[in-house]
């Protein structure tokens, strides 16, 4: 048995409507109301009675339960699959799978700064023999065949900085972000220009290629403002403007994970911006980052997608999301360039199907267009 017999046949009329209005911020014609985009990620597998393990390791399994849980809960209509390390395989790491937690590494690969010098980025061609890259095609290729109203290809740089700290250590990186510093910026820009590779070899099977790229590692908690510019905004738009040149995006979705309470300034004039680009920033300290202050900054540049606070998505309180929800649409619903829904990062495992429910009841309630 296919894991395409494990579902009922798609909702399609569901999806046309949905479709619609996914497109909106980028077309300028609202339609139904604000999008919710939840990071839906081994959730959906735990949803449809799978485990995160399973979401993981059957690719195929894992995307399908994305697209059923988007209709589910009525989220996007794009069916993503991934997980924070990509790219580090063909650089030498060793991944292996965990039952409640996406691949890890099992430990680091350099030991000295010197070290570095050593990295070689595979080419192309290299990245089609190897895993990373096939994976996504082969799975691609399964959305193409069976889901393919949900179809959006995706290429994922992820967490620059964090992905590269992984091949010395995480604790080493840091350290050496003072006391080895080319060694640093050469590592994050080896780890960098791999990914690229991986987004061009993408594009010349499935055409224009949506980006996701973050910066995870490099916030507020750890480093200096300027640190992030240095190691996170630079490298970002070094891996944008390398996949545009390549036949990747435009389409982009750039993900500041964690703190980003004074270090947000320095995406504003660093990064690369399209059309077809969103803007999603997790916290300003511990609290949720407004999206007063990310339509303030960005509604000029992007489509910004404010947050309701993860934790919150497992607290039996289904009132506490749709207040925080309600709160963030009202300050955000008429940015310039339009407005998505979402979680400040990955929607937990377990979260509380009500607390979904509340998620979009408050889109509804609160970002239905004509109503503000």
């Amino acid at each position: 048995m296919g894991y395409e017999e494990r579902f009922p046949p798609a909702d399609m009329k569901w999806a046309g409507n949905a479709a619609k209005r996914f497109a909106s911020p980028f077309v300028d014609n609202p339609h139904d109301r604000i999008d919710v985009d939840a990071i839906i990620l081994s959730h959906a597998a735990v949803s449809c009675g799978y485990t995160i393990r399973d979401f993981y390791e059957k690719p195929e399994l894992g995307i399908h339960c994305v697209a059923h849980a988007s209709a589910m809960y009525d989220l996007l209509p794009v069916t993503h699959w991934f997980f924070s390390l990509p790219w580090v395989t063909e650089l030498g790491i060793k991944l292996e799978y965990k039952d409640t937690l996406p691949p890890i590494s099992t430990g680091p690969i350099l030991k000295e700064p010197g070290d570095v010098d050593n990295v070689r980025v595979p080419d192309k061609k290299e990245l089609d023999g190897a895993w990373t890259l096939p994976l996504f095609k082969k799975l691609y290729g399964y959305v193409q065949k069976n889901l393919g109203h949900t179809l959006v290809p995706i290429s994922y740089g992820f967490d620059l900085v964090g992905a590269a700290a992984e091949l010395c250590g995480v604790e080493n990186f840091i350290m050496w972000t003072f006391t080895e510093e080319e060694a640093a910026k050469k590592l994050v820009r080896k780890y960098t220009d791999t990914a690229v590779n991986g987004a061009e070899g993408l594009a010349d099977t499935y055409g224009m290629a949506m980006l996701i790229v973050g910066s995870v590692l490099a916030n507020n908690d750890i480093f200096s403002d300027d640190a992030v510019k240095t190691y996170s905004a630079d490298n970002m738009h070094h891996y944008v403007d390398q996949c545009f040149r390549r036949g990747a995006g435009p389409q982009v979705f750039y993900h500041l994970c964690g703190n980003h309470e004074t270090d947000y300034k320095v995406f504003k004039d660093t990064l690369m911006w399209s059309p077809f680009t969103v803007i999603h920033a997790g916290y300003s300290g511990r609290d949720v980052f407004p999206s007063a202050k990310l339509k303030s900054e960005f509604q000029d540049r992007a489509t910004c997608m404010g947050s309701v606070d993860t934790k919150l998505m497992i607290d039996p309180n289904p009132i506490k999301v749709y207040d925080q929800a309600k709160k963030q649409l009202l300050e955000g619903r008429d940015s310039k360039r339009g407005y998505i829904l979402g979680t400040s990062c990955e929607t937990p495992p377990y979260t509380i199907p009500g607390n979904m429910y509340a998620l979009t009841r408050a889109a509804r309630d609160f970002g239905t267009y004509g109503t503000w």
